[in-house]
């Protein structure tokens, strides 16, 4: 089984589906899968997104809190 690729991975192979089915030069069967693919690599770059998110309030909450505590000392 393959790793899941990285966020710059997957976009990039996103935008080479779309650029593929703009230009028409996707086969009518492969159209399906394409499709497939490019909606898993959306949800898979949104909940990477999510993530690095949640993981950056987090920290600022810290550090915030770390200073509340500072400043009452």
């Amino acid at each position: 089984m393959s790793k899941s690729p990285g966020y710059k991975e997957a976009m990039e192979e996103i935008e080479r589906i779309v650029d593929e089915i703009e230009n028409e030069s996707v086969d009518v069967d492969m159209l399906t899968e394409k499709i497939k693919r490019a909606a898993f690599l959306i949800k898979y770059c949104r909940q990477k997104l999510k993530k690095t998110d949640d993981e950056i309030k987090k920290v600022l909450k810290e550090l915030e809190s770390e200073n509340e505590e500072g400043e009452r000392s």
